[in-house]
């Protein structure tokens, strides 16, 4: 949780703890159910204001596919482990998120690689959101891997989006 969004919980918390005194001493002498159906009440309202007053970002986060054509994509350098996603976590506005992959090269060539994302969903997810690497055209020789980072960026002005997914394609090209 951000800075930001502890000190929002904190002060609600506050007006919640001033209206639950206020509450009691305006039902001091009210019948119970009167007073537990108010309480009830009050607390679906306050749950329904902590739960929506944080914004509309900060959940989980995936690529839907990683596409690897002509090279296989892998979580470990020995080529045991292919990945088929990945699993960014929960990000914030403003935050950004890096993996490392291992890519081998499974054609019969040198290869250089390009990096292409696809069918964003939502559309307007990919004017907030990026993905980058640190691969910089090296050439990469039949059956080698090569350790890449790739990064998730979330811009810091999103709005609106909870949830998005895309494609990420990695296309071998003969050097």
């Amino acid at each position: 949780m951000t800075f930001k969004n502890q000190k929002k919980l904190i002060k609600i918390k506050e007006q919640v703890n001033t209206r639950l005194i206020s509450s009691f001493a305006i039902f001091r002498n009210c019948n119970s159910k009167v007073l537990f159906a108010t309480l009830c009440l009050l607390a679906i309202v306050v749950l329904g204001a902590i739960t929506g007053g944080f914004g509309s970002f900060g959940s989980i986060v995936r690529a839907d596919s990683v596409k690897g054509i002509g090279v296989g994509i892998y979580w470990d350098q020995t080529c045991s482990n292919r990945t088929l996603t990945f699993q960014w976590g929960q990000l914030d506005p403003g935050a950004n998120k890096t993996l490392t992959i291992y890519v081998k090269n499974e054609c019969n060539s040198p290869i250089v690689l390009s990096l292409e994302t696809s069918n964003w969903t939502p559309s307007a997810s990919a004017h907030y959101i990026s993905l980058a690497w640190n691969y910089s055209s090296q050439v990469i020789n039949a059956n080698d891997v090569v350790p890449i980072e790739i990064t998730l960026t979330i811009n810091s002005t999103i709005n609106g989006i909870s949830d998005f997914n895309y494609n990420t394609i990695i296309a071998a090209s003969e050097h």
